[in-house]
């Protein structure tokens, strides 16, 4: 059975080019448009992965990853940030709200296939 990964996204290009390089590589995708979307998603369907936008409409992507983490049915869940902005102290941020990890947007084809990979084997967010 294919993984399955939930990319919380709200910009649809972004969100497209994630998901397509994803579906080549044989994950199963789900989409939120918003953080609270996400949660309610990742609550309910469990999924392997989550790639969160840490800058959406209402509700920021760190609050909702501390959210995530916080919660015991979806605590074990990694979680990699999507960020395209990765100014001094981000990263301090970003790991500080539970992140496993995280990437720079726009995203590389080859560079995010080895985070989700690395993430999907269960090494830590110092490996990623």
């Amino acid at each position: 059975m294919s993984r399955r990964i939930l990319i919380v996204e709200d910009n649809e290009i972004n969100l497209k080019l994630v998901e397509i390089i994803l579906q080549k590589s044989g994950y199963r995708i789900l989409s939120a448009r918003d953080a609270e979307e996400g949660i309610e998603l990742a609550k309910s369907l469990r999924p392997d992965l989550i790639l969160m936008d840490i800058h959406l409409p209402g509700m920021d992507g760190l609050v909702a990853i501390g959210i995530l983490k916080k919660d015991p049915s979806t605590r074990e869940i990694p979680v990699l940030a999507l960020t395209a902005l990765a100014m001094k102290g981000d990263e301090d941020r970003i790991i500080a709200s539970g992140s496993d990890g995280y990437i720079q947007k726009p995203v590389g084809h080859e560079h995010l296939l080895q985070k989700v990979s690395a993430l999907l084997s269960g090494k830590g967010p110092s490996d990623v």
